[in-house]
């Protein structure tokens, strides 16, 4: 099959698989695991933050930051696009007690700097106290700009709030930017970075920071249920993942470039946006269910709704995009 409908579905390979298998474990819940310690201090590392903590999932490392930051009662900004606030099952307010205050993403993925300064609440008891701003690169494959990020940043600590990045395709920002790791992650006090999307690991997310927030987010790793035992096994695949699949997160874009590109030929098809891995199509809505149901016949996975987004990743090839182009070209021309 041709899978599209994201990142998240790729399988790791037969090496990966191998790396798995000869990994040495521990029990992480005791801290003892030392491939889970080794994938830990180099993503750390590589962030340039004292200390990583290893998740099974982006969306426990992001609700466990999010729990660090803020107690109870507390406010977070965010995005109204953003996975933490939208896509997330509403973890910070149902788990984290916490307040989210979602604010407009402008097309490139920012929250106006002037929104977000306003947004942030006075010391007053009826308000939620405002602790913390929570951005996300890429978003919507898109990579924030630098200098925005910067500002962003500091107007968070000028206002004494913490900042947190969404990163779970932070490792595409960095091959489309051709910023190191350290540089996206610079003003941000605590990072989560995800290794099964892009990276293709089955399994797996490290949250950075300083020492103090991820001994905090330790405990509520704790209480969210993902204290894992023998996770070096899973450890061992982002490590791999770290060393080979990296640098070849070019190649998906791209493919995803090929596919906008492709598309863009269909009178039918309005192609919205291509950034990093991401294709954002538009097709007629009469369309859509029978072409969801043509393509998969063809053995190609697709999620059509009115919009639809595309996701290039390690198991599509520059042939896989052709062939998806021409099924699409065939399902209109037969029509």
């Amino acid at each position: 099959m041709i899978d599209l409908r994201s990142d998240t579905v790729t399988r790791p390979s037969q090496a990966m698989l191998a790396a798995m298998t000869r990994a040495e474990t521990g029990d992480d819940v005791w801290g003892d695991d030392p491939t889970v310690l080794r994938l830990q201090a180099r993503v750390a590392e590589e962030a340039g933050k004292e200390a990583g903590l290893f998740f099974p999932s982006g969306t426990q490392s992001n609700l466990a930051a999010l729990m660090a930051h803020c107690a109870r009662g507390d406010e977070y900004i965010v995005g109204q696009a953003a996975h933490t606030y939208k896509y997330e099952g509403g973890g910070a307010a149902v788990l984290g007690s916490i307040q989210p205050q979602p604010l407009d993403n402008a097309e490139d993925g920012t929250i106006a700097l002037e929104r977000i300064a306003a947004a942030i609440k006075p010391i007053d008891d009826h308000f939620a106290r405002t602790r913390l701003l929570a951005l996300e690169n890429t978003i919507g494959g898109k990579v924030l700009p630098a200098a925005y990020v910067a500002e962003a940043t500091q107007l968070a600590r000028s206002r004494g709030l913490s900042t947190h990045l969404d990163g779970a395709r932070v490792f595409n920002a960095a091959v489309a930017s051709g910023q190191p790791l350290k540089a996206l992650a610079e003003g941000f006090d605590s990072v989560s970075i995800c290794f099964s999307k892009g990276l293709g690991a089955p399994v797996g997310s490290v949250l950075v920071g300083n020492r103090a927030l991820i001994d905090t987010a330790h405990r509520w790793r704790k209480v969210l249920g993902g204290g894992m035992r023998q996770s070096g096994v899973l450890a061992a695949a982002c490590l791999y993942a770290f060393d080979h699949n990296v640098a070849r997160l070019a190649d998906d874009h791209a493919n995803a470039a090929r596919l906008a590109a492709g598309l863009s030929q269909v009178g039918e098809v309005k192609v919205m946006s291509q950034a990093t891995n991401m294709v954002f199509v538009q097709f007629p809505q009469m369309h859509c269910a029978p072409l969801e149901a043509w393509l998969k016949e063809r053995g190609i996975l697709t999620q059509m709704l009115y919009a639809a987004r595309f996701v290039t990743h390690l198991d599509v090839s520059a042939a896989d995009i052709d062939t998806f182009v021409e099924a699409v070209k065939a399902y209109f021309a037969s029509r």
